[in-house]
């Protein structure tokens, strides 16, 4: 995969280049650069920035730097490509869009600042995305995000394949609960159930827990997820077990209160 970042503040993704990402560039399983937009400009204050016609509050990108950058990329390397503009209007970025966008030969993200973009520089853009409805001071901090997102899901990437896929919202549920040894640490025990070497038991509980994380979290998630009738069984004793969990806590609060007035 080629990624191309075209970016006022290029040392912002050094990091990237650290952990999983960096072993993906050694092994020649991504090409990762980065384009100072400002050196397109075409003054010699290196300006990049405008006012808005017809007044308003912020300044705006003029299209000059932007559109020339992107000629440079296509010069580069030509093809087809995905450009993504990060804006706060885009539609909010999750686990599916990096599965689809991590099919992609050639990603290019635009990263902008100030108070937005002229219009027109839109016309260069595939994708438009967000990470949530908030407000950052520019788009570097998002396209990191999603580049990390992304490129862990390339194969080869990950020490192990399986890793990706037993990922939090990978199959619509958030990821069931994990333990390492020791398997008593300060009264904290892990599950029999996890040590017992029962591969059929272990992923039921996985499963269950999985399922219980989700509907305690997000229970959102639930609303969107087909579950077969084994899955639906167990969502059914998760539910049961909470409530019963909830009566429980609410008759050890009134039973407290009511030995606190005696």
């Amino acid at each position: 995969m080629q990624i191309d970042v075209l970016s006022l503040f290029p040392n912002m993704f050094e990091p990237l280049r650290e952990s999983m990402i960096g072993k993906a560039l050694e092994r020649h399983l991504l090409n990762f650069d980065v384009v100072d937009y400002r050196s397109y400009s075409h003054d010699k204050h290196h300006h990049v920035d405008d006012t808005p016609y017809g007044g308003g509050a912020g300044m705006l990108l003029k299209p000059e730097s932007l559109f020339e950058a992107m000629d440079g990329v296509n010069q580069r390397h030509p093809g087809p490509k995905r450009v993504i503009l990060m804006d706060p209007a885009g539609k909010k970025f999750d686990q599916q869009a990096a599965r689809e966008l991590s099919q992609e030969r050639h990603l290019v993200f635009i990263c902008g600042h100030y108070e937005g973009y002229d219009e027109r520089i839109r016309t260069l853009v595939t994708d438009e995305y967000s990470l949530g409805d908030y407000v950052l001071t520019g788009g570097e901090l998002p396209a990191m995000v999603m580049i990390d997102a992304i490129v862990r899901l390339l194969p080869g990437v990950l020490g192990n394949d399986e890793s990706a896929h037993t990922d939090s919202f990978e199959n619509g549920l958030l990821e069931y609960p994990q333990y390492t040894r020791p398997p008593e640490y300060r009264g904290m025990q892990v599950p029999e159930v996890l040590q017992n070497g029962n591969h059929q038991l272990i992923a039921r509980w996985r499963l269950k827990e999985s399922l219980r994380r989700t509907y305690l979290r997000r229970p959102d998630l639930l609303e969107r997820v087909e579950l077969d009738d084994a899955a639906k069984k167990l969502l059914r004793e998760v539910k049961t077990e909470e409530a019963t969990k909830a009566a429980e806590r609410r008759l050890n609060a009134f039973e407290q209160n009511k030995e606190d007035t005696d």
